[in-house]
C-alpha cells in the first residue's frame, strides 16, 4: 500500500491554472498534489551573444525554491552568493526539455525566460515544473501571436513530465516526498505528446533495477505523460 493510497498507477491530484502572473507574458500555478510551483514565462528582445546574428531564438530556464517551501527553512542561494549543484541541474533540465519542441528560428532572434519558482515541495518539484513550463511557454507564444509577431508555427508537439519508482517493490507513478525518500529505484521521464522520449533519468538508490522494472517504469510514464499532456490541452483550449 502507498502512503497515499493511491493505486500503483494513479497520479496525484494535477491542476494547472493559467494567467497567475498580471505582468508576465505567460504563467501558470501547477499542482502536483502537495508540491506546488509557479511558472511565469519572459518575452525578451535579446539573445546571448553567442546566439547573435544566427536568425534563431533562444528558450531557457531558471529555478528555485522559497526558503520554507520544505518542512524546515532552506537557506536562500543569493545569500550564499551562487546556485547549488542540483538547482543548476534542474533548470538545465527545464530548458532543454522545452527547446525540443520549440522551432528557434520560427521564434527569431529573441529569448523566452521560463521561471520556476516552487512554492511548496512534496516531490516531483522537477516534473512539475516541466508540466507547468511548457503552459507558460504556450501562453507567451500565444501572446506574441495576436500582435502578429510570429509567421510559422513556434511548438511542435507538448512537453510533459512525470516521475516513477520501485517502492517496496512495486513499480509506482507520481511519487510524492514519502515515496521518494524510501524508492529502491526513483527515475524521471520527459516526453513529448506523441510519446517520443527527450530525457530519463533513473538511479538505483539501493538496489540495482532490472530491465524489466525499467520497462514497467516506462510504461507507468507513458500513462502519466499522456494524462499529462490531456490536461495540458484543456488548459490552453
Amino acid at each position: 500500500m502507498r502512503p497515499s493510497r493511491r493505486a500503483p498507477d494513479e497520479l496525484r491530484a494535477v491542476s494547472l491554472e493559467r494567467g497567475i502572473v498580471k505582468y508576465a507574458e505567460g504563467s501558470c500555478m501547477v499542482k502536483f498534489g502537495d508540491t506546488h510551483v509557479l511558472v511565469t514565462a519572459t518575452l525578451e528582445e535579446r539573445l546571448p551573444p553567442w546566439l547573435k546574428g544566427q536568425g534563431r531564438g533562444w528558450v531557457t530556464a531558471e529555478y528555485g525554491m522559497l526558503p520554507r517551501a520544505t518542512l524546515e527553512r532552506t537557506r536562500r542561494e543569493a545569500s550564499a552568493g551562487k546556485q547549488n549543484g542540483r538547482t543548476v541541474e534542474i533548470q538545465r533540465l527545464i530548458g532543454r526539455s522545452l527547446r525540443a519542441t520549440v522551432d528557434l528560428e520560427a521564434l527569431g532572434e529573441r529569448q523566452i525566460t521560463v521561471d520556476c519558482d516552487v512554492l511548496q515541495a512534496d516531490g516531483g518539484t522537477r516534473t512539475a515544473s516541466i508540466t507547468g513550463a511548457w503552459v507558460a511557454l504556450a501562453d507567451c507564444i500565444g501572446w506574441m501571436k495576436t500582435r502578429n509577431m510570429l509567421k510559422g508555427n513556434v511548438l511542435r508537439d507538448n512537453v510533459a513530465a512525470i516521475s516513477c519508482g520501485i517502492y517496496n517493490g512495486t513499480p509506482v507513478l507520481d511519487l510524492d516526498y514519502a515515496e521518494d525518500s524510501e524508492a529502491d529505484t526513483d527515475a524521471n521521464f520527459v516526453m513529448t505528446g506523441d510519446g517520443r522520449i527527450i530525457e530519463v533519468q533513473g538511479t538505483a538508490e539501493k538496489t540495482p533495477f532490472s530491465q524489466d522494472e525499467f520497462l514497467a517504469l516506462m510504461a507507468l510514464a507513458r500513462k502519466g505523460v499522456a494524462q499529462l499532456v490531456d490536461l495540458q490541452k484543456m488548459a490552453v483550449a
